[in-house]
This record gives structure tokens, sequence and C-alpha cells, in this order.
């Protein structure tokens, strides 16, 4: 019998990828801990193998939403993501965990890019994946499974590097395939204790991680 998992409320939050000067964070933390199911998917991995949940059904996986010409927010996103990378190499070399970034721009993210974007930032592709797919589909995962906004910026005024607008927050998924917990995917700097609050949302995702691999 399956049982019924409730999402408890998660602010959405889209933070354009332009002048920092434009980012919207939410500064309420996210209720913890989660327990919604991402679902069943398939998108393409940076290596061309296809990857669906059944791949990471069994593995704690962390999971990033950029695109590879964000000249905002999504740097340091990916930094954040790179700073997992470094503090848990015996919990990924291990298989249990996974880091999976998906590109909220598939059409400009193609394969080629993916590889030097994931090249270019050390991300060891055994332990850190790089997914793409068709862009509603990838949109619509974003939304629905993950609580996230994006949206595609149109319009003459659209500069460079901010194609798109898009929810940053990273989230810890479960050997089942539920999303356990989200934190904060960099720091905001509207608020003074940004800094503080990003790092100590780092120390607490670590540890839900290590929880969760129990």
């Amino acid at each position: 019998m399956l049982t019924r998992r409730v999402f408890p409320f998660v602010v959405l939050v889209l933070v354009g990828c332009g002048a920092w000067g434009g980012t919207r964070t939410s500064t309420q933390p996210t209720p913890e801990p989660l327990d919604y199911p991402v679902g069943e998917f398939s998108f393409i991995e940076r290596s061309g193998k296809t990857v669906t949940d059944k791949d990471l059904r069994g593995q704690v996986w962390v999971v990033s939403f950029i695109f590879t010409r964000c000249n905002g927010p999504c740097p340091a996103v990916t930094s954040a993501m790179q700073r997992l990378q470094k503090d848990l190499p015996d919990e990924l070399n291990s298989g249990k965990l996974k880091l999976v970034t998906f590109t909220v721009d598939p059409i400009h993210d193609d394969l080629k890019t993916l590889n030097e974007y994931a090249d270019a930032r050390g991300a060891d592709p055994k332990n850190w994946l790089f997914l793409t797919g068709d862009e509603k589909t990838v949109h619509k995962f974003h939304r629905d499974q993950f609580k996230q906004a994006v949206e595609r910026n149109v319009g003459p005024g659209v500069k460079a590097g901010d194609e798109f607008g898009h929810g940053t927050r990273l989230a810890v998924v479960d050997k089942t395939g539920v999303i356990r917990a989200m934190y904060e995917g960099l720091p905001n700097e509207q608020f003074p204790d940004g800094k503080d609050r990003f790092e100590t949302g780092l120390v607490r995702l670590k540890d839900r991680v290590h929880e969760l691999l129990k």
C-alpha cells in the first residue's frame, strides 16, 4: 500500500542570472524534513548516456539547476557543488552519493558545452552528473518536482547571460528517490547574515547527506 507523502510549503524562488542586484532569494529556510518523491524521469548525461530515476535508486544525490552561459548566481551555485565534491570525497567515491546538475538551457547547453563547462570546474564524471533534455520537460521537472520557479526571459532588453530565471536551491534526494531537504545554493548578499546562513546551510546539507547514507 502506498503511503501519502506530504510536501511542506516551499517558497518558490526565482533568480535572474543577470546582475547580482536583481537577484531575489528567499530568506525563509525550507522546512525539514521534506518528503516528496521525484518520480520517474529520463535525461541525457554529458557523456551521452541516458540516466533515469532507476539509475540513481539506492544512492543519495544532491541536485542543482544552472545554465552554462549564466553570468549571475549560477557560478556560485556550481561553486557550492564543487565544495561538496571536495568535502565529500569518500562518500562520492563509495558510489553511494552523486552530485547531479541539470541545465535549464538545453538548446544552448549541448553535450559539448556541458562537457567543457564540467571539465573546466573539475567535475569528476563518475560522481558528478550533468543532465539535459527537452527544455519544456526540464522546466516542468524543475517546477513540479523540485518546487522551484523557472522561466525563459524574453524581450529586447534581455542581456547575454540573463536568458533564464530559475531557483538556485540545492536539493537532497534519498536512496528511494524522495526529496528530503533543500538549502540555499549561494549566499544572499541582500542580507548582512547571508553568507553565514549559507555556510550554516551547507554544513546542515552535509550532515543530512550523512544521515541519509546510514
